[in-house]
């Protein structure tokens, strides 16, 4: 008797955890879609507190393809977001850096030396 009202339990807490991960998907999805304005955005939420089970399945068939859209764009916007701040924070490459300290060179803004040790910084 005890292992099926703890099989039973786990059942239900494996219920409403996914509930729970499909709600907040739900709510970040709303929040994340510019195309719906603010009052549709509230009465969706209403329904979700009112009627969760249900209007989480009426989203998900109703909304399901524009959410994993709006989901893999704001994937690729963070991506993109990120590797921008990469470069930008990485600096200049080896052959970059030499090339500009070349063209420094040719305007007379460098000696020789200071070339040397520019490149072989960049070289390092």
């Amino acid at each position: 008797m005890i292992f099926w009202e703890t099989l039973g339990w786990m059942l239900w807490a494996t219920v409403f955890i996914g509930y729970l991960f499909a709600l907040f998907a739900i709510i970040a999805d709303l929040f994340r879609d510019r195309a719906l304005n603010g009052w549709w955005k509230a009465v969706w939420v209403v329904f979700l507190i009112f009627l969760p089970f249900l209007t989480v399945l009426v989203y998900l068939i109703a909304r399901g393809q524009g959410m994993a859209e709006r989901s893999s764009r704001a994937a690729r916007e963070a991506e993109d977001a990120a590797q921008s701040y990469i470069r930008e924070v990485a600096g200049k490459t080896p052959s970059e850096e030499i090339a500009g300290a070349a063209a420094l060179l040719e305007a007379g803004s460098i000696s020789t030396e200071e070339f040397e040790r520019l490149k072989s910084k960049a070289l390092a």
